[in-house]
């Protein structure tokens, strides 16, 4: 049966049971995914899925159960809708972010590019417009989780660099100013620490959208911009006059401290 675009399926129970049982044979923590959306066969769907491949998946219905779930339990990523009961989607993001990075990909209305721009500029990391292939849902997860554990042992190697007044620590990915901690997203991290470690030299935001969102995603250029500009707001005291993200025009961005 297929419902908004996704593919339902029935009850999971012994499939859940054979995909966590393979996770643990090859050694694997299973990844921790919560779920958010009212509509509750879509949800059914996207669980069973994600599921199937070995994770372990939390849901919510509406806005202010996400919320509480994400206070109480550390998940490994956030599916999010836009359109919740309680808390909007961009409600609950901008909370969220208040207190964690957790990567969130916001689900949106099909040619809404105002909820695309919004969740981003609230802090989303990425978004999928429904209706939506399920096979695209688990690569968009995978993806993300797949960036967020590379290159583990070049930040192990270098787990804190220090630049001006700008400290980051690798390992726990957290970047300080002046001694003062400042809370970025995933990916306003991972923005920050490939141009902090490649210093003055310049990313097309091409360069920069395959880099640290991935070949396979499909958006555009404009969620680089986004991130950028939001990164600016957090470590520069002068966003207009950057102290360290700096622009090329016609280029790109780098990094000078």
């Amino acid at each position: 049966m297929e419902r908004s675009g996704i593919l339902l399926l029935p009850d999971d129970s012994v499939w859940n049971r054979k995909a966590a049982e393979a996770a643990e044979k090859e050694g694997k923590m299973a990844k921790k995914v919560l779920v958010v959306d009212d509509e509750k066969l879509i949800v059914k769907g996207i669980r069973f899925s994600l599921e199937q491949d070995g994770m372990e998946v939390e849901c919510a219905y509406d806005g202010e159960e996400a919320l509480q779930k994400i206070k109480d339990t550390e998940y490994d990523i956030v599916l999010l809708d836009v359109m919740l009961p309680r808390l909007t989607g961009f409600e609950v993001c901008q909370q969220v972010r208040e207190f964690s990075a957790v990567p969130i990909v916001m689900l949106t209305a099909k040619g809404e590019d105002m909820d695309k721009i919004l969740g981003l500029e609230y802090g989303a990391d990425d978004y999928i417009t429904k209706p939506f292939n399920i096979l695209e849902v688990k690569a968009r997860i995978k993806a993300i989780m797949r960036r967020a554990g590379s290159n583990q042992e070049e930040k192990d190697k270098a787990k804190t660099i220090e630049a001006g007044d700008l400290k980051m620590d690798c390992e726990s990915r957290r970047v300080f100013i002046s001694g003062k901690e400042i809370n970025l997203t995933a990916k306003e991290f991972d923005v920050l620490e490939l141009l902090v470690f490649n210093p003055n030299k310049v990313y097309s935001r091409e360069n920069l959208l395959n880099i640290v969102w991935g070949y396979e995603y499909p958006g555009d250029v404009r969620t680089v911009d986004v991130h950028i500009r939001r990164l600016r707001e957090k470590i520069e005291a002068n966003p207009s006059e950057p102290k360290y993200v700096h622009t090329k025009w016609g280029v790109g961005y780098y990094f000078q401290a």
